[in-house]
């Protein structure tokens, strides 16, 4: 009985590692696969004389950017003069 109490302790023991690198290994991907959202950049703004609205979808800025705020990205942070 001795053998079978030792050889249940390596499988449980041996259960318990292989969870925990399955569940370093899932939250490893979803860490590198997760979408990074856009920063919005109030010196942009400031810089440009320019609501942070005018460059994206939400007034209060951050978040996606509209056509205008793709296009400055697009040409290097700056509007096109």
């Amino acid at each position: 009985m001795k053998d079978a109490d030792v050889s249940s302790n390596a499988i449980t023991a041996r259960a318990r590692i292989i969870a925990v690198v399955v569940t370093g290994l899932f939250f490893a991907a979803a860490f590198v696969v997760a979408p990074r959202s856009a920063e919005a950049k109030p010196e942009y703004a400031a810089k440009e004389g320019k609501a942070c609205g005018y460059c994206h979808k939400n007034p209060a800025g951050g978040g996606e950017r509209n056509a205008r705020g793709k296009q400055y990205e697009a040409n290097g942070h700056k509007f096109k003069k």
